[in-house]
């Protein structure tokens, strides 16, 4: 009960749209943002630098997000490094549209969103924008629970070098270096290059994580014209922890790892761990943005992007057959062998690249934008196996299979001001075509088909306009297209459609910021977890019929005097499926309304900041998420309890001669909470991810003008 004495307070950090965002950006805003400003959807616009400064210690970005309003983050290896996630609403992140500058980065067949593969990318954002709802987003999967864009900052004015540096619990380290150029050649070109190394040895067992990241961009500027080249990705190498445990070892050993276990002859012991049981990925993006103004009206922005990514899963695979890997059997002396020990790895090969452009027109009563956008995404998939006792059989390929997938859409949208009202519209046509072929059969890899899909997705909304504030409403229609797990489980599944209607307040009272919204998605088809997962860790979705997310959000910033702060959030909501079918070996069982798994109905949230004085501050963030179920079947076994947790901040600046030195400190957990905020059910039974205890991070800063 400890948690709800909290809820009444909020949870923080609570950022606002209207009011704290234009405090704290100091350079014109492309137009893409100003524009949306102005939309009636429920947002938040995080200044990365001032509102997650303090505790960007190593922790990757869904880590770092998990206090924002309705946000519930997850980690593998317990301890936010590494692989982890998130849910907005109870929405996993294969739908949650994230995109970095405008560009998706969800993968375009899993969907899934791999922060693992851009390690520290907090580092090199300016601002990242979360649409909660179906949202506004014209570029890639529609958003069926939030949009995050991620928008990467611009070279500064002055030459700097920058270094951060950061150690903590389970041997987690972070060393960066960073250099600007500052303005040159006459005063059009500036750059800046980061690189950052990562390491965690991982709350969990064995669940190190070893990351490489990079960024460079340069920015062009003159007259009316923008610039911006971005090359930015990272290469991880983490050893795998998506397998879980069951109830009983995570009561007694809940950091056990059962991933890379060897086991006797009988399969009852295990005798060790086979030490390169990992995940090994390398992806990098490269953008072109381009800012074109003509006039006082018209305004372009067009971006083209290419993402090069590469990179396998190793295992140990114990007396597998032969022919499961379309290899014959042997013969030695002259007795037949039809199992042995592998060394399999899995490949994925991909590119991504294509183009968005954008038109913008600005009158006195009215602002159109106008798009096109283009896509296409090639993976190659594969796998090798290699004989632990037979040195003869190296790198043999005993599956592949290849896929296209190609995305066209064009939208228009429109503000028009009468009076106190903006009323706003959104027209998107989208059409996807997903083209994968077998080219070697084996291991029940791959299928052949073609789908082709084509969305027509409405959007409308007013404003009213009222003193330090607005009241507003919307509606909008979403569709969304299965993803390649979906259609290899199905190839008849249907793809999801969603009516999300939102209607929020924004007001300020002084010193108080004040929000609240009122949503209801109404799903057909949606594809829910089933509180299943493939061979690989990823969570097997089905289509639930008809369900429904409604639910009440809120949140306050009160600034209480010079030296305190206080800001926090909460959401009420109620998600379940309307006569759920639950299929079983012996056909489909009706259980009538039952909740949509990973969703709780209370997420709240609280921060207090204190400042003495302008370069020293404290923070204290707590959390309290209700319980939730591991699938939808309503069964009380299979429920995640409640949970409450409490972080802690200092951060203390020390400015010198030409030199700023930055001293942070962040505990997490600081009650040492036992929870489980991720799982999954197998055979019938619940499997958790064990997260971690108190744990900290210190970091120092140097940055040299």
């Amino acid at each position: 009960m400890k948690g709800f004495i909290f809820l009444g307070l909020v949870a923080g950090p609570f950022y606002f749209a209207q009011n704290t965002v234009q405090d704290t950006i100091k350079t014109k805003e492309i137009e893409s943002i100003s524009f949306l400003k102005r939309l009636p959807v429920t947002k938040e616009i995080i200044n990365v630098e001032k509102d997650l400064g303090s505790k960007n210690l190593g922790q990757d970005l869904p880590i770092l997000l998990k206090n924002q309003m309705s946000v519930i983050s997850t980690s593998d290896a317990g301890n936010g490094v590494g692989y982890t996630g998130f849910r907005i609403r109870g929405v996993g992140g294969t739908a949650i549209n994230v995109m970095m500058n405008g560009v998706p980065y969800n993968d375009s067949e899993s969907q899934g969103t791999f922060f693992v593969d851009v390690p520290d990318l907090a580092s090199s954002a300016s601002q990242i924008i979360i649409q909660r709802g179906v949202g506004t987003s014209s570029n890639g999967v529609s958003a069926f629970g939030a949009s995050v864009n991620v928008i990467s900052k611009d070279p500064e004015k002055e030459f700097y070098v920058k270094s951060d540096n950061a150690y903590g619990s389970f041997n987690t380290y972070k060393y960066s270096a960073e250099i600007g150029s500052g303005k040159f050649w006459k005063d059009r070109l500036s750059v800046l290059g980061r690189y950052t190394k990562i390491h965690s040895d991982g709350y969990i067992d064995r669940a190190f994580s070893d990351l490489d990241s990079y960024n460079f961009s340069a920015l062009f500027e003159e007259n009316k014209t923008k610039i911006r080249l971005l090359a930015f990705g990272g290469k991880e190498q983490t050893y795998q922890a998506w397998n879980a445990i069951d109830r009983n070892t995570w009561e007694t050993n809940p950091r056990f790892n059962n991933s890379g276990a060897i086991y006797d002859t009988n399969w009852e012991n295990i005798i060790g761990f086979y030490d390169n049981e990992t995940d090994n990925y390398r992806q990098n993006h490269y953008q072109l943005l381009w800012e074109q103004n003509f006039n006082d009206h018209w305004n372009l922005e067009t971006t083209f992007h290419y993402t090069k990514g590469k990179g396998y899963y190793e295992n140990y695979k114990q007396d597998a057959k032969f022919s499961k890997y379309n290899l014959p059997n042997l013969t030695v002396d002259n007795q037949t062998i039809k199992k042995t020990n592998f060394i399999r790895k899995k490949w994925l090969d991909n590119d991504f690249y294509g183009g968005v452009s954008t038109l913008y027109g600005k009158f006195e009563n009215l602002d159109l934008n106008f798009g096109i956008v283009g896509n296409q995404y090639e993976g190659k998939h594969y796998g090798n196996v290699s004989g632990v006792y037979f040195p003869e059989i190296f790198e043999h390929e005993y599956y592949r299979n290849n896929s296209v997938k190609n995305e066209f859409a064009g939208f228009a949208k429109a503000i028009v001001t009468l009076n106190k009202f903006e009323l706003y519209g959104d027209l998107q046509l989208r059409h996807i075509n997903y083209d994968t072929k077998i080219i070697q059969q084996g291991d029940n890899e791959g299928v052949n088909l073609e789908k082709n899909w084509l969305f027509f997705n409405p959007k409308f909304g007013v404003n009213y306009k009222i003193n330090s504030g607005k009241l507003f409403f919307s509606y909008a229609h979403a569709h969304r297209e299965p993803n390649r797990d979906d259609i290899f489980a199905n190839t008849e599944i249907k793809p999801e459609k969603l009516h999300d209607f939102e209607a929020g307040l924004e007001k300020s009272f002084g010193a108080i910021s004040f929000t609240t919204n009122l949503y209801y998605m109404n799903y057909v088809n949606q594809l829910v977890l089933n509180g299943q997962i493939n061979d690989i860790g990823e969570f097997i979705r089905v289509n639930s019929g008809k369900s429904y997310r409604m639910g009440i959000e809120v949140g306050a910033l009160a600034k209480l005097s010079d030296h305190w702060n206080l800001s926090g959030n909460f959401t009420l909501s109620k998600n379940e499926n309307r006569d759920f079918k639950n299929e079983t070996a012996t056909g489909f069982e009706n259980l009538g309304n039952t909740p949509i798994s990973f969703s709780p109905n209370v997420i709240g949230n609280i921060l207090v900041n204190y400042s003495p004085t302008s370069n020293f501050s404290l923070g204290l963030q707590n959390q309290y998420v209700g319980r939730q179920y591991l699938d939808n079947t309503n069964q009380e076994n299979l429920k995640l309890s409640n949970y409450f947790l409490t972080d802690f901040n200092a951060k203390y600046t020390l400015n010198l001669k030409r030199t700023e030195v930055d001293f942070k400190l962040l505990v997490n957990n600081i009650f040492n909470q036992k929870y489980v905020n991720n799982g999954f059910v197998y055979d019938g039974d619940p499997f958790y991810f064990s997260q971690a205890g108190t744990n900290f991070m210190f970091g120092m800063s140097l940055k040299f003008k």
